[in-house]
């Protein structure tokens, strides 16, 4: 039986006084991929990072896994997106993905045989075991993406967010990594992705959350990926859908 993953109740937050989120409100069960879509700057990223507690809520209540976020921190992981991360720090791609060991690992305690292996174990699944001892600047970016998933992987968390993991990714890449996502859908686990590209959208996901500031549709792909809905969010036609037979 699914269970509520993540539950968000009247969520508002703002930058400088001027809105970006305005009166969330839904409830994701868990073993969904959920991918969340909008226009430039309909407050995609703003919202995930708010939910995950990384930037102020101005009001409203999120709890995953049925807690606040700061209870379970553990069991989620996070993929920002790729311009946010400093490629040229000094790090290899074994050493990248250790990172996501380390919130199980006790006080003081430093990675070792077990997590090293874990860690190559996620590499394998990305596709990315013989670049491990790359340094993370020296890969493409579909490269990146694979690594950074396997760092989300390697965290074995029951909760992913996901922003805009294809931007910049090659085809390969964004493949593998969607095979990936569904897997773990598949197990249980709930992924929310940020996604740009809606050609790929009743391919890739279960469910949509479509924004722009305010939710404008949230349920199954099918409900919502909608010529009258999309336009009601994108305020333009959207003559490309009824070429797809929606």
């Amino acid at each position: 039986m699914k269970q509520t993953a993540i539950s968000v109740q009247d969520l508002y937050v703002s930058y400088f006084g001027t809105e970006a989120v305005s009166g969330v409100t839904l409830d994701i069960e868990s073993g969904n991929l959920v991918g969340i879509v909008g226009p430039n700057g309909a407050g995609k990223s703003t919202f995930i990072k708010s939910v995950l507690g990384l930037i102020p809520r101005d009001k409203g209540l999120v709890n995953i896994l049925g807690a606040p976020v700061k209870e379970v921190q553990k069991q989620i992981a996070y993929v920002p997106q790729r311009n946010h991360i400093d490629w040229d720090f000094p790090i290899t791609v074994l050493d990248a993905v250790l990172l996501g060991t380390y919130p199980k690992l006790k006080w003081f305690r430093r990675p070792r045989k077990k997590e090293k292996q874990w860690a190559m174990e996620c590499l394998r699944r990305v596709g990315m075991e013989d670049f491990s001892r790359r340094q993370i600047g020296e890969l493409s970016g579909g490269q990146q993406q694979r690594v950074f998933l396997a760092r989300a992987l390697a965290q074995e968390a029951d909760v992913f967010f996901l922003d805009e993991p294809f931007v910049g990714v090659d085809v390969s890449s964004e493949e593998t990594i969607v095979k990936i996502l569904k897997e773990l859908c598949r197990h249980g686990k709930t992924v929310v992705v940020v996604h740009h590209d809606l050609s790929k959208a009743q391919e890739y996901f279960d469910q949509l959350i479509l924004l722009n500031k305010e939710l404008v549709g949230f349920g199954a792909v099918q409900d919502v990926f909608q010529p009258d809905v999309m336009q009601r969010a994108y305020q333009t036609p959207f003559a490309f859908m009824n070429e797809m037979g929606v």
